[in-house]
């Protein structure tokens, strides 16, 4: 109930934030109307728009013969292939123009020609709105204007510096691609063209951010995505109304179906491989310039717990690996709360000399085991933390030293017992188990409210809060699609890629709440068999009988 109150409040709040900030519109001094014809004050525009930016390049050119028509070539220096400018714009307005006109030209005319003729690039638009150029000149395009015009040319000759193509850091595997996103969307959006050559592969863009005016592109399979999913993706997108988005991260708050949840309803991944996987399913990706890390939607909680290496291993050699994940993620989330639970309300529960060995470590601490699982808990979160900001040089040295110094340390100080230290390290080692981070944060932070409820109520508090949280996850939808499913609903067509996987040829079908427009993925009936062997007598394959 209280949660309830606390989100309505929430809501109403937000939603004033929302009214002030339509009503006070857009930044009062951006441009409105079209260009001038008059090639000053257009100069005048840009150089008032960009202020005293060192990084803004004006160069006047004249088209024609003596004196000919003054033209602007305008660009962000950084954000564009200066080489491309010089060669594709500027040498031909300057150079070639002078050798190939031989009569003056109206501004018409000049338009006509370097449309046509002069400009030797594929990606050439005009625009008249004011607005609409200065945007274009911030986003890395080159403008050229012609002087008694209200019109203006806009290129695409974008070459700023990027990162290239690198294995992904947060999602490693031993078999399998090696090529991950980076923060080129453009790079990413090639990465899965080169994936999937089909055009039924539709990749639309947005805008996204008042000032920042990021670019956020939607990828989907036409013909196997749902329309009404992707209709959702492109709502949700389209009603966001912020200054700025800088990451992935930020988008993902304002699409994702429920926000107070600590489990993600959107999957964020840095493989083209598994991004892949999922449109083949009949998901969309959803990418953000600026960032490797692309979203999946709509995902279900046991995709959060697969790895892109379940699909490139044998079958059973997957299901065992992604069995052995699901039991990590039990431990890491209830193995200290049942320790805690027994070793304080049920003590009969556990063999007489395990009983006596843990009371004989228990002896000297002078905590209880629940403030001692949680003083544990938050030192080895601390070091975690501390090892993931520091430097790459000196974080795998002080969390190695820190977690050996502090725990032998602490067992000899007498403040905590060496079983609790064993229940901690392994309950670490399994949050290392899940293969997405975002999971592994949440089912770190319901650790402890499951081992307070350990320390208060024992064993049914356990209880109670695992019923908790399989409650929780059965309410939660993605885009739509139940959270728990193929458990929660129960769909036996899909329980075949769940708790194990099936060989590849044994997965004919696609999800049902995703890939309902288009189920059928390959044909039936392709086990491999081996040859059957030749009777005596028969042909050989070339023909002849065969003889011993």
């Amino acid at each position: 109930m209280a949660l309830g109150m606390l989100s309505r409040v929430l809501r109403r709040l937000l939603s004033r934030q929302r009214t002030d900030i339509r009503a006070q519109g857009a930044c009062p001094s951006s441009p409105h109307g079209i260009l001038s014809k008059r090639l000053r004050e257009n100069e005048a525009l840009i150089r008032g728009a960009f202020g005293e930016s060192c990084d803004l390049i004006i160069r006047e050119v004249r088209f024609g013969i003596s004196p000919g028509i003054a033209v602007l070539v305008v660009h962000i220096d950084g954000l564009v292939d200066t080489a491309l400018v010089s060669e594709a714009v500027i040498k031909p307005i300057g150079v070639t123009s002078g050798l190939l006109e031989l009569e003056r030209l109206s501004s018409a005319q000049v338009q006509d020609r370097l449309k046509d003729r002069l400009i030797l690039l594929s990606d050439v638009k005009q625009v008249s709105g004011k607005a609409d150029l200065l945007n274009c000149i911030a986003g890395g395009k080159c403008a050229i204007i012609v002087d008694g015009s209200s019109e203006a040319f806009v290129c695409d000759v974008r070459g700023f510096e990027k990162r290239g193509i690198e294995e992904p850091q947060s999602e490693v595997v031993i078999r399998g691609p090696r090529e991950g996103f980076s923060e080129v969307l453009r790079i990413n959006t090639t990465l899965l063209r080169r994936r999937i050559r089909d055009p039924r592969l539709w990749i639309q863009e947005f805008t996204v951010g008042r000032v920042s005016r990021t670019q956020v592109a939607i990828a989907y399979i036409k013909g196997i995505a749902n329309d009404k999913v992707v209709q959702e993706a492109r709502d949700r997108i389209a009603r966001i109304d912020v200054d700025s988005i800088q990451e992935s991260g930020e988008l993902e708050e304002y699409l994702e179906d429920a926000p107070f949840s600590p489990f993600p309803t959107i999957l964020r991944t840095e493989r083209p491989d598994r991004v892949t996987g999922a449109l083949f399913e009949g998901r969309i990706a959803i990418l953000t310039d600026g960032t490797p890390f692309a979203l999946i939607a709509p995902v279900t909680f046991l995709m959060f717990l697969t790895s892109p290496e379940d699909y490139y291993e044998r079958f059973f050699i997957a299901s065992a690996v992604r069995l052995l994940r699901y039991a990590s993620s039990f431990i890491a989330l209830l193995l200290p709360a049942l320790y805690v639970a027994v070793t304080t309300f049920h003590q009969e529960m556990l063999p007489t000399p395990l009983v006596l060995a843990i009371a004989a470590q228990r002896e000297g601490v002078p905590f209880p085991a629940v403030f001692e699982a949680l003083l544990m808990e938050v030192a080895f979160e601390i070091l975690r933390e501390a090892a993931v900001r520091l430097p790459k040089i000196y974080g795998p040295a002080i969390s190695i030293v820190g977690v050996l110094i502090l725990g032998e340390a602490a067992v000899r100080a007498g403040l905590v017992s060496s079983a609790m230290i064993i229940v901690v390290a392994l309950t670490a080692i399994a949050s290392f188990v899940t293969p997405i981070f975002s999971l592994s944060i949440a089912v770190r932070l319901l650790r402890f409210p499951m081992i307070l409820l350990a320390g208060t109520l024992g064993l049914f508090g356990v209880v109670f809060g695992f019923s908790v949280v399989g409650i929780h996850l059965s309410s939660l939808r993605s885009f739509g699609v139940p959270f728990l499913e193929p458990i929660a609903p129960v769909v036996l067509s899909d329980l075949k890629d769940a708790l194990i996987r099936l060989p590849w040829w044994a997965m004919d079908t696609r999800p049902q709440f995703t890939g309902g427009q288009n189920l059928r993925r390959q044909s039936r009936g392709l086990m491999p068999r081996p040859p059957k062997p030749q009777a005596d007598g028969t042909r050989s394959t070339n023909g002849k009988k065969g003889s011993r």
